[in-house]
C-alpha cells in the first residue's frame, strides 16, 4: 500500500506543479515495480486530483455558470483538447511505456518554463477567443507524458500577456472538463482497478486528493511571486537523471 500512497503524493504534487504528473508516474512506476498497471493507476490517481481541483475552485466553478463568455471559452478549450486527445489516444498511451521519450518531453517543458522568466508582469486580466484556441491546442499536446499541462497552459497565457492570477485560474478551470472526460474514457480501467485492489488504489486516490489541494495553494503563491520558471530547472534535472539511470 505504501507504494500507492507514494505514487498518490507524487501525482498530487506533479499534477498541479508544472513538472508533468504523467511523466513522473511513468518514471516512478518503473522504479517501484508497478509496470503493467500504468494506465489504470494513472486514471485512479487523476480522479483524486480532479476532486482536489473541484474542491479548491468550487466558488469559481459556480461563477463560471453565471458568466456565459467564460463558459463559452472553456467549451472551446475542451472541444479542441478533446479532438486532439481522442484522435491521438492510442499514440499517447503508447508513450507511457517509454521513460526515454518522457525525459525528452520534460526537457521541452523545462525550456518553456525557463522562457517565462523573460516575461514582464502581464497586465491583461481577461481571456479572449484566441487565448482559448491556443490553450486548447497546448492542453491537447500536454497529454504527452512529460509535457506538463499546467506548465504549458499557464506559460501560454503568460506569453499572451494574461496576468498571473488570471492565467492560474483560467488554466485550471479550463482543465476540469478535459480531465473529467479523460477519466470517463478510462472508467472501465478505474472500475477494474478498484475491484482487483480496492484498498491500494483507494489509498493512492486519497493521498493524491489531499496532496493536490496543498499543491494548488503552494503553486498560487509561487506564481504570484514570479518564481514559476524555477520549475524549469527541476524538469531538466529529472530528465537528465532519467536518461542516465532509468532508461
Amino acid at each position: 500500500m505504501s507504494k500507492y500512497i507514494i505514487l498518490g503524493i507524487i501525482q498530487g504534487l506533479t499534477e498541479f506543479f508544472p513538472v508533468s504528473s504523467s511523466g513522473h508516474l511513468v518514471i516512478m512506476q518503473r522504479l517501484l515495480g508497478e509496470s503493467g498497471q500504468e494506465i489504470a493507476l494513472s486514471a485512479v490517481l487523476h480522479l483524486g486530483t480532479i476532486c482536489a481541483l473541484i474542491l479548491f475552485f468550487f466558488k469559481d466553478i459556480l461563477g463560471v455558470f453565471k458568466n456565459i463568455k467564460l463558459l463559452f471559452l472553456i467549451l472551446i478549450v475542451t472541444i479542441i483538447t478533446g479532438i486532439i486527445g481522442v484522435s491521438g489516444k492510442d499514440f499517447f498511451e503508447s508513450l507511457f511505456s517509454s521513460p526515454k521519450l518522457v525525459a525528452l518531453a520534460l526537457v521541452i517543458t523545462g525550456a518553456i518554463l525557463l522562457l517565462t522568466q523573460k516575461i514582464r508582469e502581464p497586465k491583461r486580466d481577461t481571456v479572449d477567443f484566441k487565448d482559448a484556441l491556443f490553450l486548447g491546442i497546448m492542453q491537447g499536446i500536454a497529454i504527452i507524458p512529460g509535457i506538463s499541462r499546467s506548465g504549458i497552459t499557464i506559460s501560454t497565457l503568460l506569453f499572451r500577456k494574461v496576468n498571473r492570477e488570471t492565467a492560474f485560474k483560467f488554466s485550471f478551470l479550463a482543465s476540469i472538463p478535459a480531465i473529467l472526460g479523460a477519466n470517463f474514457l478510462e472508467a472501465r480501467k478505474i472500475e477494474f482497478a478498484l475491484r482487483t485492489g480496492f484498498s491500494n488504489f483507494f489509498a493512492g486516490f486519497l493521498s493524491s486528493l489531499v496532496t493536490g489541494i496543498i499543491a494548488l495553494w503552494v503553486l498560487k503563491i509561487i506564481l504570484r511571486k514570479a518564481k514559476f520558471h524555477y520549475f524549469g530547472y527541476y524538469c531538466i534535472f529529472i530528465a537528465i537523471i532519467t536518461l542516465l539511470f532509468i532508461t
